[in-house]
């Protein structure tokens, strides 16, 4: 056989995915990430984190839509308005991981795959963030790894979305 008719023969399967969209929340103070305690949460600000988290979604082929609030309801909002418009969370929500009953609330409402990240290690520090609203209602929860752990709680949302039946 010629190089043309082995060409004509053999069918190419080029296998695109789907985007997905992913919403990313962060909650109170996280706008002061790079000046706020960087011996605890890292030098990198928000902007950059979200930057890091945008490149990382191109390359899942996940759109990523962050947004940040010091405001408890503009977070709830924010899930509520996410029925419809993503297939998934990824949220740190700061101080109101250990203190929202109406975050947890709120996800379990839309029902969507929710990955809970923190940078810092929760379990590591006062007794009071040992306790969070979220995980029972979330997939996962990363913690510990800085800026990797919002990229890993990306990398794993992602694959779940791709690979629950």
């Amino acid at each position: 056989m010629t190089d043309r008719a082995v060409a004509k023969s053999l069918k190419v399967v080029v296998l695109t995915l789907k985007y997905l969209s992913v919403l990313v929340l962060h909650g109170p103070n996280l706008n002061l990430l790079g000046q706020r305690e960087p011996g605890i949460y890292g030098s990198l600000s928000l902007a950059e984190i979200n930057r890091l988290l945008e490149d990382e979604g191109k390359k899942l082929q996940a759109n990523v839509s962050p947004l940040q609030s010091n405001h408890e309801g503009v977070l709830v909002d924010a899930i509520h308005a996410a029925l419809g418009q993503h297939e998934g969370i990824l949220i740190n929500a700061g101080a109101y991981t250990h203190t929202s009953v109406a975050l947890r609330d709120a996800i379990a409402a839309v029902n969507l795959p929710t990955v809970e990240v923190h940078l810092s290690n929760i379990y590591r520090r006062e007794e009071f963030r040992h306790h969070s609203y979220i995980a029972p209602v979330a997939i996962g929860q990363i913690s510990g790894f800085g800026v990797q752990s919002y990229l890993l709680g990306l990398q794993g949302l992602v694959h779940h979305l791709r690979n629950k039946s």
